[in-house]
């Protein structure tokens, strides 16, 4: 989200220095153009989840709802055996809706043969309907029969998200 706005700062701040100066209309048409490319880039990364086995405390200093003692102490807990074990570090010094929050972006991936009932539902998003059809196509032989069954029950989009959350 930052680099949208430090990208949307700086075309803007280009195009208004264009026109101050006299700068001709194709610069500024260039500038604007290159925007709206550089904007649509980052859109299509909010699904990035980072790893909470490998993230740095540097990395996990920007995050929302992440102090830097919450970083240090993930860092310190690393590697977790799931994500109910890194969950139960979150709990230690946040609400469940904190937590929550911070695993929409960080998270110990789940693996969609072996993981636990309750580790596939702190995937974030997920309802009872959604862990019944996780566990029912068990196991799984590959990404793809993934895609294809969960995507009887939800848009690409949201098997796209799912994804972000598991492995294999």
């Amino acid at each position: 989200m930052r680099k949208i706005s430090i990208v949307t700062a700086l075309a803007s701040a280009a195009i208004t220095l264009s026109a101050c100066s006299g700068g001709n209309e194709e610069a500024t048409e260039d500038t604007a153009a290159e925007a709206p490319v550089a904007d649509s880039a980052e859109a299509e990364a909010p699904n990035s989840v980072a790893d909470a086995n490998t993230a740095t405390e540097e990395e996990l200093a920007g995050m929302e709802g992440m102090s830097a003692e919450l970083a240090a102490a993930i860092v310190a807990g690393q590697p977790y055996e799931n994500v109910s074990a890194f969950n139960a570090k979150l709990l230690e010094t946040l609400s469940e809706e904190e937590a929550a929050t911070v695993r929409e972006t960080l998270f110990v991936p789940v693996n969609l043969n072996t993981a636990s009932e309750a580790d596939i539902k702190l995937i974030p998003g997920m309802t009872d309907k959604m862990v019944h059809e996780f566990l029912e196509y068990r196991p799984y032989e590959d990404m793809a029969e993934f895609d294809r069954e969960i995507g009887k029950y939800v848009d690409e989009a949201e098997v796209a998200r799912f994804r972000s959350y598991v492995t294999l």
